[in-house]
């Protein structure tokens, strides 16, 4: 099924949170999911990379515990974007699309405009779009934007393991690969950005202004 018979198909609206690693997304993901509940929305919440078994191989590979044999370095980048492109299917069949097909709200924390900022900053963004072509696309993409001193601020004070893209120069390089597929996409999805420099009550209130432009359109349909 073509992502645009499936999009015409389906019931329940598909909502994707995207920006830097520290941007928030993740708190805004619940912080949103717990208001629409409160307003009655099924909703579902989610994230890529997934917790199915393709989504774990890959956290341990930006974790550093997974790489190429004999010690040889981290996995290609090649073989990353094909791990998180058939995560993504897993993750679209398993949970995404049959909540959708329940009329439910789904809430992804990233999505495809995140590969296409991360592994398009080091291979062909064409050649990433190519092998996710099968996604279907979200009703809307919140790209919530920070700079990326602010996002290595916010993940100093957040702690934990670095993972694989988080050097400072390779935020700034994928900061300018997010606005890169923003512009390439943005004629055939509707993407918004939100100030992520605002407060956290800010983002979400401006985030929900926009999911619910989009779940009004899908009441009056």
């Amino acid at each position: 099924m073509s992502g645009a018979r499936k999009t015409a198909a389906r019931r329940g609206t598909f909502i994707v949170l995207e920006g830097l690693d520290g941007a928030g997304t993740t708190t805004q993901t619940e912080r949103i999911a717990s208001v629409l509940r409160s307003e009655g929305h099924p909703v579902v919440t989610t994230r890529e990379p997934s917790d199915g078994p393709l989504g774990t191989l890959i956290r341990q590979a930006l974790t550093g515990r997974l790489g190429m044999p004999r010690g040889a370095g981290p996995l290609a980048s090649e073989t990353l974007a094909l791990l998180y492109a058939a995560d993504r299917t897993d993750h679209l069949k398993a949970r995404v699309l049959p909540a959708l097909d329940e009329g439910k709200v789904v809430l992804s924390d990233r999505y495809v405009l995140s590969s296409l900022a991360y592994q398009g900053a080091s291979l062909p963004m064409a050649w990433v779009e190519t092998v996710n072509a099968y996604a279907v696309p979200p009703d809307l993409t919140l790209f919530v934007g920070v700079a990326p001193e602010v996002a290595a601020r916010r993940r100093a004070l957040r702690g934990g393991p670095a993972e694989l893209f988080e050097a400072d120069e390779a935020q700034r390089r994928i900061a300018r690969q997010y606005l890169a597929a923003i512009r390439r996409r943005q004629k055939r999805e509707r993407i918004v950005r939100i100030d992520g420099e605002l407060s956290v009550e800010a983002v979400t209130e401006a985030s929900l202004a926009e999911i619910r432009k989009v779940l009004g359109r899908k009441r009056v349909r």
